[in-house]
């Protein structure tokens, strides 16, 4: 018995030894297309393209013109776009003018607050906001608070995004004016078994209601949910009768959260503005009127800009890349569309117009594809691998561009949405820098990998009907594997 063991043992080693030996031998492209043949999942169908930066060709091609849904891969393209066509050094704006005559502590005349879009304004943005008002000496506003959205048009939502995904977190009503990424954080707390939990949100704020009707510590009450009636959005309207009625139901086990977008993003914001401005006793005269809409008179002899809170680019592209925010990519895009434009007020139509711009510089053709959006939200974007590989190998031409992209890549098996893929112990790890994309049957990953020879390669791989995200990643990731370890 001991002896069959024994040459059991080391008929195993040499089958494992003879499979390294023929792996070791086979040429990426073999590689490649065994991976495909074997284990590309069934029923799905997959775009390829890969590109040795170094020296300068090809390495592997497989249909790598099939027109896909890029998902957030489309982010990629926005940010590109961006690194090029806009002034690095300029930073999203968000300013408080006075319009009128300021007296002692006593502005007489209207606050107007103009949206820059900035998709990273936060509670801590607010009060620094807040803080620079106080700053000037105003305590009192005889006039109305005014907020200027002019900078988009206003359509909230992007071309084809999808209407159910209403209200999840991802799918913000889009604003020149945004204050917590037009969403609202709730906590629960358990208490006594069977007693309602403690609730709190982020950020707290009158422009919403909370209904608790959680239990805590009772799993007969169902999962922890966080919803509100959406459906009456457009009528101002859900719940109880009050916007933003935001139910909280389900057992509460052990602390918990759950994000949702709220109606109104600019709404959101000035009331958040009029609450913590209220909360540092500079009063709104004509607050009965809570707030509008106008834009900010240009001609004026009257008129003091009182505060700017700024972001600089690469939070937001971080942001946008590593953790694939829709948000933050709608904001770019705009961006974009305002300086390639110069116009004052502009729609979707100028970011994408200045991304098609760049498609022809690279000799390509626009109307080949697809462009609806700036975050691949929607699913009436159509692209191919070898235009995402073509917009990699142009950011890769300028070292300086590059390495504000590559910083807000995710890194294989350390950050943002590659944090869990490509492990420590396997080649990828800590040699990718990519963007993900994935919704329904699309998975896509595309972006940068040094191999063991020292050369840079740029790569998309686009997968498309693949109803099963775990194979499909794993597939890509063998791929990105290959990439590393595979010669020249």
């Amino acid at each position: 018995m001991i002896k069959k063991r024994f040459w059991l043992t080391v008929l195993f080693f040499l089958v494992i030894n003879v499979c390294n030996s023929q792996t070791s031998s086979q040429s990426l492209v073999e590689r490649m297309d065994d991976l495909i043949q074997y284990q590309l999942p069934t029923g799905t169908n997959v775009g390829i393209l890969a590109y040795d930066l170094t020296s300068e060709k090809v390495v592997y091609e497989y249909q790598s013109d099939l027109l896909c849904r890029p998902a957030s891969t489309m982010k990629l393209l926005t940010a590109i776009s961006t690194l090029f066509l806009t002034p690095y050094d300029a930073p999203f704006k968000t300013e408080v003018w006075g319009v009128g005559e300021i007296k002692k502590d006593v502005l007489y005349g209207d606050l107007y607050v103009v949206g820059g879009y900035d998709p990273e304004f936060n509670e801590e943005s607010m009060e620094g906001l807040v803080e620079r008002i106080e700053a000037t000496g105003i305590r009192e506003i005889q006039g109305r608070l005014v907020g200027d959205v002019s900078m988009k048009d206003s359509l909230f939502w992007g071309s084809g995004w999808a209407w159910d995904d209403n209200p999840d977190y991802y799918q913000p009503y889009l604003s020149p004016l945004m204050y917590c990424k037009g969403t609202v954080t709730v906590k629960a707390i358990p208490d006594e078994q069977g007693q309602p939990a403690q609730i709190t949100t982020i950020p707290q704020s009158g422009y919403f209601t909370i209904d608790n009707q959680t239990f805590s510590k009772a799993p007969t009450a169902g999962r922890f949910r966080v919803q509100r009636n959406w459906l009456q959005d457009y009528q101002g309207l859900s719940g109880d009768g009050t916007a933003n009625y935001i139910i909280v139901s389900g057992n509460v086990q052990h602390q918990t959260e759950g994000t949702i977008n709220v109606y109104k993003s600019d709404d959101y914001f000035l009331c958040a503005l009029q609450e913590k401005l209220a909360e540092r006793g500079i009063l709104i005269c004509e607050s009965s009127a809570s707030f509008c809409y106008d834009v900010l008179p240009s001609d004026s002899s009257s008129l003091h800009l009182l505060a700017t809170w700024e972001t600089p680019l690469q939070v937001v592209l971080n942001n946008q890349l590593k953790e694939s925010d829709n948000l933050n990519a709608e904001a770019l895009l705009c961006r974009l569309g305002a300086f390639v434009s110069g116009h004052r007020h502009i729609s979707v139509n100028e970011g994408l117009d200045a991304i098609r711009g760049i498609i022809k510089e690279l000799g390509l053709n626009p109307a080949s594809y697809k462009l609806a959006d700036g975050s691949g939200l929607s699913g009436y974007n159509y692209l191919s691998p070898e235009l995402e590989v073509a917009f990699l190998r142009y950011a890769y031409k300028d070292k300086e561009r590059l390495s504000h992209l590559m910083e807000a890549l995710p890194i294989g098996g350390i950050d943002g949405t590659l944090k869990n893929r490509m492990k420590k112990g396997t080649p990828s790890f800590k040699r990718v820098y990519a963007k993900t994309g994935s919704f329904t049957g699309i998975y896509c990953l595309a972006g940068y990998v040094t191999n063991n020879e020292g050369h840079d390669i740029c790569f998309s791989i686009m997968n498309q009907n693949a109803l099963t995200g775990g194979p499909t990643r794993v597939f890509q990731d063998k791929i990105c594997d290959i990439l590393v370890t595979a010669g020249n």
